[in-house]
């Protein structure tokens, strides 16, 4: 990986890429649905803004197939925000999938913002991607 790369990094994942306890919805008392602390470097040129998307990679339908379910979808992250709720999973070992993107804009999207209407938005102003996978 070349070091000006734009990169997405969690200190608190394994290097087995497993995702803590008190970061999901399976946590106890205070530790529970904890935001995994989420680190980035070498945006690209010209970055005024980041939106984050969540996804469980191996989410099951009960009428369907395995599909992403989507856990959180940030952008322009207030000071306000308390922190991600985690996800409560019927079984273990679904991936998860924390995508960065690097935007060339501030977005504005009201209050009712999805994956869908994020990657609508953000057509056009994407400088940069970062992707960090984890196993919970």
């Amino acid at each position: 990986m070349a070091s000006d790369e734009f990169r997405l990094v969690a200190p608190s994942i394994d290097k087995a890429g497993r995702l803590p306890r008190q970061y999901t919805g399976e946590g106890q008392g205070a530790k529970k649905n904890i935001s995994p602390p989420l680190e980035w470097y070498n945006l690209p040129e010209g970055t005024k803004t980041l939106a984050l998307v969540v996804q469980d990679l191996d989410a099951s339908d009960p009428d369907g197939p395995i599909v992403p379910w989507t856990h959180w979808v940030v952008v322009n992250i207030p000071a306000s925000v308390p922190g991600w709720r985690g996800p409560v999973l019927p079984h273990h070992g679904h991936r998860f999938e924390f995508k960065l993107y690097a935007l060339d804009d501030e977005l504005h999207l009201g209050n009712k913002v999805t994956k869908e209407k994020l990657l609508d938005a953000i057509e056009g102003h994407v400088l940069g991607e970062a992707v960090l996978m984890a196993v919970f």
